[in-house]
């Protein structure tokens, strides 16, 4: 009786403390939640068995050696940069070139780059000079002229004219670290310094109406070929040719055998592949005399010429080869000294002439070359004009360049003068010197 009485107590006390443990349970799942909620009663056994993502977030850190390596990511992040090549600085462009040479330029520096002297000049004598010593080279320094025309005279053999070419360009690339222009006056036929001379062993180039007469465009090339070829190896970098004129007048006489022919078309055809030929070589070709000499009578050379073409006319065939070499970034045109009142209203020589060559040739065609002027020592200028008038009419019409600017002082003077005194703004001698030393410092396309 007393084993049943004890086991009944035994059992009465375990049922007692399992009610218990029960309402202890029941009260801590009534816990609020941080939003201020009672929780969801749960289930005693997974209340009291942490998940595997609650494993993942109150286990114990990781030995200290593995905390210590980042993950990928992390390395990617925050490793130390790698060490790279310094960067070389950009090559600046020859526009930027251009520009940097021109902020170190004095006034008198930028107009001498828009002369174009005979080497005479450069001594103040008129005795022809075959050589270039300290003599001419105190001149550069004084006055570096931007370009240099050799003639006949100044041309004796091989080797003397190697060495003088040599001697000037070494006295412009000393002076402002620019090559200077060395031209001449090689068309082929009658006008020829080099070939068919005798000083040269060079057999003389045939007249361009001769080969205009073939039809053949090879034939002109090929010429401009040979040409180009004796001139760059004696040290020219430019010929004032091809004659581009278009002989419409049978009368003319100053272009008739200089001329390919009356046919504007053809004129253009051949003087491209001349210049091509020329160009390949690496000597620049100037096409003459715009806007055309073809229709003249007289030579103006001696005096006064004129062409009674109104534009219209022009257009209808003169002005085709010269379109053509815009088209074709032919670096230099030649302004001829050809008066037109019928196409721009005055009498003045179209070198001389605003309406013809910016208004014209620069802003209807176009042309962002050189625009040289024909030698200003001939008698349709130096019959009505002083240096000092024609430096400033020449510059103020859009010439680039003063071909045979031969009293250079009067020349350089007149423009300083004209700049100081408002007639010409210096931010127009500063578009003739970009044009300029653009092509001095940049092989252009059609130079090769």
């Amino acid at each position: 009786m007393k084993r049943k009485t004890g086991i009944l107590i035994l059992t009465a006390l375990l049922c007692a403390a399992a009610l218990l443990l029960s309402a202890c349970v029941t009260v801590h799942t009534d816990i609020p939640t941080d939003s201020g909620e009672t929780a969801a009663p749960t289930p005693s056994d997974t209340a009291s068995v942490p998940s595997e993502t609650q494993e993942s977030e109150t286990a114990a850190p990781a030995p200290s050696d593995t905390v210590s390596v980042p993950s990928e990511t992390q390395e990617s992040e925050t490793a130390a940069p790698a060490e790279t090549e310094p960067q070389t600085p950009a090559e600046p462009t020859a526009e930027e070139r251009v520009r940097q040479i021109m902020a170190n330029m004095t006034l008198r520096e930028k107009i001498a780059q828009m002369c174009f002297v005979m080497p005479e000049a450069l001594l103040g004598t008129d005795t022809a000079v075959t050589a270039a010593g300290e003599d001419v080279k105190a001149t550069f320094d004084k006055t570096p002229v931007g370009g240099v025309i050799l003639m006949g005279q100044n041309l004796q053999s091989m080797s003397q004219t190697k060495a003088l070419c040599a001697a000037l360009q070494s006295f412009s690339e000393s002076r402002l670290g620019l090559p200077v222009f060395i031209g001449v006056d090689e068309e082929g036929g009658d006008v020829a310094r080099v070939s068919g001379t005798g000083k040269f062993g060079i057999g003389a180039v045939p007249r361009m109406a001769t080969v205009g007469a073939s039809g053949d465009p090879a034939q002109a090339r090929g010429w401009g070929q040979t040409v180009g070829e004796y001139l760059k190896d004696l040290g020219f970098n430019l010929d004032f040719a091809p004659d581009a004129d278009v002989l419409s007048n049978p009368d003319n006489t100053v272009v008739k055998t200089r001329s390919f022919g009356a046919d504007g078309n053809l004129v253009a055809l051949m003087a491209h592949a001349f210049a091509e030929g020329l160009q390949e070589e690496g000597v620049r070709a100037c096409y003459k005399h715009f806007p055309g000499h073809g229709a003249t009578a007289e030579d103006s050379h001696k005096g006064f010429a004129v062409s009674y073409r109104t534009k219209d006319e022009l257009w209808e065939n003169d002005l085709i080869p010269f379109a053509d070499a815009v088209s074709g970034n032919i670096p230099f045109i030649m302004s001829g000294h050809i008066s037109l009142p019928n196409a721009s209203g005055k009498d003045l020589p179209a070198s001389l002439n605003y309406e013809i060559l910016t208004g014209l040739l620069r802003s209807e065609m176009h042309y962002n070359g050189i625009i040289i002027t024909d030698a200003l020592d001939m008698g349709a200028i130096t019959q009505r004009f002083s240096a000092a008038e024609v430096a400033v009419l020449a510059v103020q019409a859009g010439n680039d360049m003063l071909l045979i600017a031969n009293d250079l002082d009067s020349y350089v003077t007149a423009l300083e003068k004209a700049v100081r005194d408002g007639e010409i703004g210096e931010d127009r001698i500063d578009e003739s010197v970009f044009r300029i030393l653009r092509e001095k410092l940049v092989n252009q396309e059609t130079v090769r």
